[in-house]
């Protein structure tokens, strides 16, 4: 496992995983913070055994697996980099940008070890033909406390950026406390908004404090370090075809019918550049591909539609008319890339470990259409219509 150099970072219903910045509708604010009820989640993925499976995984795939340190988070937890395949078509999937959503780690190591050492005509298919980036657990810090922000305050954040001296801090800051987080005492950023499409962008006292629909800042290391890794891959191939986030949501039913939704898909995430809603982001409109995104999309929702009659149909479309610059996803689709959003159902605060297994098999099953369609090429010649005859969620 190759580490690089490292740094001292920072030192001295919202949409898209279903958080928000107050506190849950039903849940009353709570001022002490022995109250805090942490649900168990001694069966998801800690940290440290995060670092053994990535060590195990390349030391066992004969050399199809490099695993690398591509970043720290506010407390100096390794952000890892796993790659397995060699082929000209790149593909970056990240998991558990959110502290409690965790299936999607499982998934990626399970995909990622399967990849890496199973032999058969299709995974050296897929080794040959796609460059696989994966970064588990993007938020440690989160993911150690069980919760959706990292953790990092407004005055470290102020000691690496000292131009935002007086600057309001951004409106994703969490101070909050309720049943479940202690914000108020130990604050924390929502990650999956402190990204910007221009991957250049330097933070300027006058964007502070924004709102959801402009572009986030880049301010935490855990979106830094995504965003250096996607634009080394763009300086190593000059694109990234495909991002792919996994996230969870609330539990909801698929649209006109009381059938619980195991996941949501979604390549939608901002206005068309070429609409007057999206004329904003018309210096993108020349790489902005959402017939791309739609397709990858139908090649996900395929895949699980062909195990039956089970819950692994129960697939349903997410959320489309949004406007969420700030997300890696909106950020790296309008670069170019063809994005995917997974929201599998519930989060540990409302779902706990109940199906658990069920769940990252849907994840898994979702990642190999995707990856063996592109693989093969037939993903190009998947119908772009059949992307909106997916259900809606009932949200």
């Amino acid at each position: 496992m190759k580490r690089i150099g490292q740094v001292v970072l920072l030192s001295g219903s919202i949409l898209l995983g279903a958080g928000m910045l107050t506190p849950f509708a039903g849940s009353p604010v709570i001022s002490e913070a022995s109250e805090i009820n942490m649900p168990p989640v001694s069966g998801f993925i800690s940290h440290d055994e995060l670092t053994r499976e990535l060590n195990q995984i390349e030391r066992t795939s004969n050399g199809n697996v490099e695993v690398d340190v591509v970043g720290y988070s506010n407390h100096n937890r390794e952000i890892y980099k796993a790659t397995v395949g060699s082929g000209d078509k790149v593909v970056l999937i990240q998991s558990e940008i959110h502290g409690n959503e965790k299936v999607g780690t499982k998934a990626l190591l399970n995909m990622i070890k399967k990849i890496g050492k199973n032999n058969s005509p299709e995974m050296r298919q897929l080794r040959e033909e796609v460059t696989i980036v994966a970064v588990p657990m993007v938020n440690p810090d989160g993911s150690e406390l069980n919760r959706r922000g990292n953790e990092l305050n407004w005055d470290e954040v102020i000691n690496q950026f000292p131009q935002l001296e007086g600057a309001e801090p951004s409106w994703n800051y969490y101070t909050y406390t309720n049943q479940y987080w202690d914000y108020a005492s130990n604050p924390g950023f929502d990650v999956n908004r402190d990204f910007n499409p221009n991957l250049n962008y330097v933070p300027q006292f006058e964007d502070f404090p924004n709102n959801s629909s402009e572009p986030g800042w880049f301010i935490t290391p855990e979106a830094q370090t995504i965003r250096d890794v996607y634009k080394d891959l763009q300086e190593q191939f000059g694109t990234v075809d495909v991002f792919i986030d996994l996230h969870h949501q609330g539990e909801y039913v698929i649209d006109g019918t009381d059938i619980p939704v195991t996941l949501s898909l979604s390549g939608v995430f901002v206005p068309h550049p070429s609409t007057p809603e999206g004329e904003k982001y018309s210096e993108y409109a020349d790489v902005y591909n959402e017939d791309f995104s739609k397709q990858l999309n139908v090649a996900a929702y395929d895949a699980l539609q062909q195990m039956g009659n089970s819950p692994f149909g129960n697939i349903s479309l997410y959320s489309q008319d949004l406007d969420l610059p700030g997300t890696a996803l909106g950020s790296f689709a309008l670069n170019g890339s063809g994005a995917v959003l997974f929201e599998v159902t519930g989060q540990t605060q409302s779902f706990g470990q109940k199906k658990m297994g069920q769940l990252t098999k849907a994840v898994e099953e979702g990642l190999y259409g995707i990856l063996n369609s592109l693989a093969t090429d037939e993903v190009y010649e998947l119908d772009v219509e059949d992307y909106d005859k997916i259900p809606l969620t009932d949200r």
